[in-house]
């Protein structure tokens, strides 16, 4: 297996954008394909939804975990690509999928990862990828 050299993840349509026209640079999601990740790994950036495809890329500068989510506006503020009432909305769909895993009786809290991005560049045209981009997202390897 060759090694891990970045990651996707899908972003929706209509919050990509945010990193390419808004100087939004750090993005949030359930902790989820994020173990071997380190700084300066690339980023690349995956629009899901309509027009799919690779729309662009990053180096990653830093990923922090928390168990609460809404604390990384504490640290990001405006830089986080989603808004507060975005994120608590996001928050709320994922405690559907209460999959955390029960450790002595009681629920795991499910971690939440924040990856601060920089260098970012909008390609010129979408990318079709070789393979499906799971929700989860994926490691990107070198070949």
């Amino acid at each position: 297996m060759s090694d891990v050299v970045g990651v996707t993840y899908p972003i929706p349509k209509q919050f990509i954008g945010r990193f390419f026209n808004e100087g939004k640079d750090v993005f949030i999601k359930p902790a989820t394909v994020w173990r071997e990740l380190k700084p300066g790994m690339k980023f690349v950036f995956y629009r899901s939804h309509e027009d799919t495809g690779f729309v662009g890329e990053a180096k990653i500068k830093r990923v922090v975990l928390s168990e609460n989510p809404m604390q990384f506006f504490e640290t990001y503020g405006d830089r986080i690509f989603l808004t507060k009432e975005e994120l608590k909305e996001y928050v709320k769909s994922q405690e559907r999928w209460k999959s955390g895993w029960k450790s002595r009786g009681q629920q795991k809290k499910r971690l939440w990862m924040a990856i601060e991005l920089e260098d970012i560049k909008k390609y010129d045209k979408p990318i079709k990828p070789k393979r499906f981009v799971p929700v989860g997202g994926q490691y990107l390897r070198g070949d």
